[in-house]
């Protein structure tokens, strides 16, 4: 059983319907029938990048799903010759590597997803249905009490395994609780963000555009502001501007173009310029991270397990959570393909390894987060905070060096493990530095830049 129909629950149920008899998803809302927002997602308004690394995940989870999206009307954009980007230490070039993005709306991904996961046999979705509470007890979770919208009464759903993938607004913690299992311990970073987003009738021409994106800079003194334009399905460009604690942007349309042109560079805003918008301009505060425990509590019960947003929350800035439930899913499956769903202790198997999936995007977010003026959360210790001068330098070097910046992308993308910023041929040249050659002005072409009406800069 499957708590939630996000991202998470459903290829959490992916991962499942191969190695059980049956499996059943509930969720509290009615799921959309076509390409509009779930209710359960407010932020799904704004932009979200499913990498490479999550991406391939998912394929295989559900084969045929990146064509799907493509299919739908996502394009796939290569990193780093689709992406414009100006990141703390200059622009970024545009060298090719073996990454991806998928650039589309929200609502795209979770639908085909969604047509896909409730597609597989002996996938079972259970709408409008509140999970009430756990089944079982400290040792074993049997199931879980239901009740659907319009019924009077509870129901009892038994279960071999639960996962819980309800999102930032889970339970779990409360649910552990009342079966007599000590908290697990949490860590929040909060650097107040707010995101707007609003969404412009795309200039005829622009159907290959790059994403293009100034990023806000954690070290300066000021706020850290910043913006992604992502081209999207319809002919559409997407695009989220944030501003951390103190320099946050307003929900009025007025005040969006000029929040874009005050930027660390106004490219951006010049793109836009002139261009129709489609819709209002939509705020989001929700933006904490926010990390539970679960692996380390000392005693877990089988039969269940908590994924996704339940786990940890990450600044959407960083692209990260749709890739971290993508990986988690795929543990999910390797353990149940090894063990066997009713295998005493496979439920912490699980747990521990979804702790595993979400360490690294973890340290990568919080590491950058906590050093925005402002921000509230435990500082990093000596040992984290001597790795974050030497990703720093690394950032640097990047802007210059191929080999730095290819293993950054794998390692942003979520495709290769950290440990991979500290190869060799990485490290030799993170030692070197970035010495000369940064660039100085924005990685667009003069056709790209035609595209809207611009001259060459």
């Amino acid at each position: 059983m499957v708590l939630g129909a996000g991202m998470a629950g459903l290829l959490a149920a992916a991962a499942a319907a191969r190695h059980v008899g049956e499996v059943v998803i509930v969720e509290r809302d009615r799921l959309p029938d076509g390409l509009e927002p779930r209710k359960g997602l407010p932020q799904a308004r704004h932009a979200h990048l499913m990498m490479s690394g999550g991406a391939r995940a998912v394929e295989s989870l559900l084969p045929g799903t990146i064509e799907g999206w493509v299919s739908a009307g996502a394009r796939r954009v290569p990193l780093g010759t689709g992406l414009v980007a100006f990141g703390p230490q200059g622009w970024y070039p545009r060298w090719p590597s073996t990454q991806f993005l998928m650039a589309c709306t929200r609502d795209l991904l979770d639908l085909v997803v969604r047509e896909r996961v409730l597609a597989l046999p002996g996938v079972v979705l259970r709408q409008e249905t509140d999970a009430l509470a756990l089944l079982g007890d400290a040792r074993r979770v049997t199931g879980v009490k239901v009740r659907t919208a319009g019924s009077h009464s509870a129901e009892a759903l038994e279960a071999d395994l639960v996962i819980d993938a309800s999102g930032r607004g889970s339970q779990a913690a409360r649910r552990l609780n009342e079966l007599g299992l000590h908290p697990a311990h949490e860590e929040t970073v909060d650097t107040g963000m707010v995101y707007v987003t609003r969404i412009f009738r795309a200039p005829p021409g622009s159907e290959r555009f790059p994403v293009v994106s100034v990023q806000a800079d954690p070290h300066g003194a000021m706020p850290g502001q910043g913006a992604t334009m992502l081209p999207v399905e319809g002919g559409r460009w997407l695009l989220t501007a944030c501003g951390t604690r103190g320099g946050e942007p307003s929900r009025e349309a007025g005040e969006f173009e000029p929040f874009v042109r005050s930027l660390r560079h106004p490219l951006i805003a010049d793109l836009i310029a002139g261009l129709e918008p489609l819709t209002d301009v939509h705020l989001t505060r929700s933006t904490v991270n926010r990390r539970r425990y679960f692996e380390r509590l000392p005693a877990w019960p089988d039969g269940f397990a908590v994924v996704g947003d339940a786990v940890a929350t990450f600044n959407p800035v960083y692209g990260q959570g749709m890739s971290v439930a993508a990986h988690c899913a795929t543990a999910i499956r390797d353990l149940l393909a090894e063990h066997g769903v009713a295998a005493p202790g496979l439920a912490r198997r699980v747990q521990r390894a979804v702790g595993r999936a979400a360490s690294s995007p973890w340290d990568l977010a919080t590491g950058e987060d906590i050093n925005y003026p402002g921000a509230i959360g435990e500082r990093p210790p000596a040992a984290a905070r001597l790795l974050r001068g030497y990703v720093q330098r690394l950032m640097r070097t990047a802007v210059v060096n191929p080999v730095v910046l290819r293993s950054l992308y794998d390692v942003m993308t979520l495709s290769a493990p950290m440990t991979a910023l500290v190869s060799p041929p990485v490290v030799l040249g993170v030692l070197r530095g970035p010495g000369a050659g940064v660039r100085t002005e924005p990685s667009i072409t003069a056709a790209e830049l035609a595209v809207c009406g611009l001259g060459p800069r």
